[in-house]
């Protein structure tokens, strides 16, 4: 009797610890790098780009805690080369109304979307690797016949968060990345801080899109020219 209550005293303390060690509120780093002749594979636009220029590098930070996600671009004063070729969104998550609320520069105008949390079906894998000190598992995501996107995410860290709209994993994602690596995120830095509610305001207009109005209304207006068929298709793919 003895030995089993101190088989369970030993259990209890190391369950303790391992739910003391884990953080529920975080603000991360990203640093987001997109092989632009992977993203635009016609010719004609590639010849706008530079052989130096081909890899393009930008700079994100995510709040999370338990039940909302704040993704958006760091601020740089910094001159930008390419400034046209990436987008750089602004997402809030919210798994208490299983909403998120979008801002995107489309064409130099600044415009609100919203709509309901993207659901994904993930299959978690073995393969684990470190991120920014973490311990993190690698996930994958089927979202068609040709396109797969990989996720590491770290059970250390609570919030089922990720850039951009990713989310539904038993841990926040800390790496994504098309399966080609056109498109890689990575956590450049973990700051465990409690994340006030007002962290997660944004800044409203009067007029709000869901995305499925925006992306038929801008398809109706320019879908017809390829280039801007392409762009349009970037905006609204799997991110």
């Amino acid at each position: 009797m003895k030995k089993v209550k101190a088989y369970l005293l030993v259990c209890c303390i190391f369950w303790f610890a391992e739910t003391r060690s884990q953080i529920h509120s975080a603000k991360i780093t990203f640093e987001r790098k997109t092989n632009l002749y992977k993203k635009f594979k016609d010719q004609g636009t590639q010849r706008w780009i530079k052989e130096e220029d081909r890899i393009k590098i930008d700079y994100f930070e995510l709040l999370v805690n338990d039940s909302m996600a704040l993704f958006k671009p760091q601020e740089s004063e910094l001159r930008e080369s390419y400034a046209w070729a990436t987008s750089k969104n602004t997402v809030l998550q919210n798994n208490k109304t299983q909403s998120r609320y979008m801002i995107k520069t489309i064409w130099g105008e600044e415009l609100h979307l919203t709509d309901s949390l993207f659901k994904r079906e993930w299959k978690i894998t073995e393969s684990s690797r470190k991120i920014a000190g973490y311990s993190c598992r690698k996930a994958f995501w089927q979202a068609n016949d040709s396109t797969r996107i990989y996720a590491w995410f770290s059970y250390d860290i609570v919030p089922s968060f990720g850039p951009e709209s990713f989310n539904g994993l038993p841990g926040t994602i800390l790496g994504l990345a098309t399966e080609d690596g056109g498109v890689v995120y990575f956590a450049k830095n973990v700051t465990v801080t409690k994340t006030e509610p007002a962290l997660f305001n944004l800044p409203k207009k009067k007029k709000v899109y869901t995305v499925n109005e925006l992306k038929t209304m801008l398809t109706k207006q320019y879908g017809s020219e390829k280039w801007f068929a392409q762009m349009i298709n970037s905006q609204f793919g799997i991110w």
